[in-house]
């Protein structure tokens, strides 16, 4: 059957799957925000530290202090007011500029299911995802039963991209064929209740779990898109990540995943999680009248619409291989690795100390990091090369700000992959406060004494 555009573009759908993903999706993104609160990470992270790590091209962003308070309650309130669908347009708005304007005040922080929240939101500012079971219904006095199918079909969409593409890194040498590195975080679960001291310990379980994850990852969207495997393919989902957030301090994401998956459900699965929840606001809906009930939802601006989510949906398929473009190895340099839905896929460890010396004297001086960075930042700045020469600027301008002269910030830094013996990571001969940061291969990092082969 030949696939026409302009036909598919013309079809609808119902309108409950997109309501549902919306609450879920609302109210998840309301716990993170409480979760960070509660846990006192919102001082730790983004306003006790001096210094932070910025992302290229993002240095205009800064910490805002206490007002970080603030910034955090306008994302919390704006994902209450996406899962009531009360002025969704401007939640959704709010949500999507606090939210990342909060991740690129410190890359220290990046997670994968972070960066997902940011182009979900994106994507999420173009759909109706307010358009049935939600209070602006009530406020236009009208509802909708039917959207254009391609909203829901987008998130689809991007669901399985981050699945697939996550599968797609793990076909590599060290996930399949050296286990790693679930080989070295699995054994430390030792205290698991029945499973620590006998499955975690034994080599086999290991790679049955690397290999078990990269099938998972692959198959899994195919699973969720064809209606006889559906149900079966959810609850691996729901084993798999209740499992993994069992085994890892990975968060909200597991949960996240969770709900998201819903939306490759029927509508009539939908319709019924409506039903319950308005069952559950029987007291509260007296208030209220019945919404005029319209059958389909007209996008007015769909025309200019269409071709900007084609163009971003098209840029989040490519730019994972950006990577290609560099010939080192991709785990040792880490050029394309972030943004490209790699996950745990590396234990990287390394022992970085940073030298200052006077160009004209040759005297010189090591920094002690703790003078400038947290736990957390030393830990993360001592493998990441961008970490290591943004801080090393940071370095430079801050002893040059003292007085000192003719500055030069050589670099002693050691790092271990994947369980293999360190080896020297940066050039100790290059003043990295005379290197730039750019797109281009960084030149000072010495090459990887191994090799991964792999996607």
């Amino acid at each position: 059957m030949k696939f026409n555009l302009k036909t598919y573009f013309s079809k609808t759908t119902n309108a409950a799957p997109l309501a549902v993903f919306r609450i879920g999706f609302g109210l998840m993104m309301l716990v993170s925000i409480i979760r960070f609160w509660w846990h006192g990470w919102i001082e730790t992270i983004y306003i006790q530290p001096t210094f932070h790590f910025k992302y290229y091209g993002f240095d205009w962003v800064s910490s805002l202090g206490a007002y970080n308070y603030v910034l955090f309650f306008i994302c919390g309130l704006s994902a209450l007011f996406i899962a009531l669908g009360f002025k969704y347009r401007w939640a959704m708005l709010a949500f999507f500029l606090s939210f990342t304007y909060i991740e690129l005040i410190d890359k220290t922080t990046y997670l994968n299911h972070y960066y997902f929240i940011t182009v979900l939101s994106f994507l999420m500012l173009f759909l109706p995802a307010n358009a049935k079971f939600s209070i602006d219904n009530l406020l236009r006095k009208k509802s909708y039963d039917t959207i254009p199918r391609w909203c829901i079909d987008s998130i689809k969409l991007l669901l399985a991209m981050v699945y697939f593409y996550a599968g797609l890194a793990k076909i590599n040498s060290d996930w399949l064929f050296r286990a790693m590195p679930l080989k070295i975080w699995l054994p430390s679960k030792y205290d698991l209740p029945f499973i620590g001291n006998s499955l975690m310990q034994q080599e086999w379980f290991h790679f049955a779990m690397s290999w078990s994850g990269m099938f998972y990852d692959l198959t899994i969207p195919f699973l969720l898109l064809y209606k006889r495997t559906r149900l079966f393919a959810f609850a691996l989902v729901v084993f798999f990540h209740i499992f993994t957030r069992v085994l890892f301090p990975i968060g909200m994401f597991p949960y996240i995943m969770i709900v998201a998956t819903l939306v490759f459900f029927d509508a009539s699965v939908h319709e019924k999680i409506i039903a319950f929840i308005k069952r559950l606001l029987k007291p509260f809906r007296s208030h209220f009248s019945e919404p005029k009930l319209v059958s389909n939802y007209s996008i007015a601006n769909q025309k200019w619409i269409l071709p900007v989510l084609t163009v971003f949906l098209a840029f989040q398929m490519l730019f994972p291989f950006r990577y290609a473009f560099y010939k080192d190895e991709l785990f040792w340099t880490e050029e394309g690795f972030r943004l490209s839905w790699r996950v745990m896929l590396m234990e990287k460890m390394g022992l970085t100390t940073f030298k200052i010396v006077d160009a004209k004297t040759g005297d010189y001086f090591y920094v002690d990091n703790s003078d400038f960075l947290t736990n957390f930042q030393v830990k993360q700045m001592s493998f990441q090369p961008d970490f290591i020469l943004e801080y090393a600027h940071y370095l430079g301008d801050h002893f040059k700000e003292q007085g000192h002269k003719n500055i030069q910030v050589f670099v002693e830094s050691y790092v271990a992959l994947n369980g293999r013996l360190s080896q020297q990571y940066v050039n100790p001969e290059v003043d990295l406060y005379q290197e730039k940061e750019s797109f281009k291969r960084k030149n000072w990092i010495l090459p990887f004494k191994d090799e991964i082969k792999g996607l």
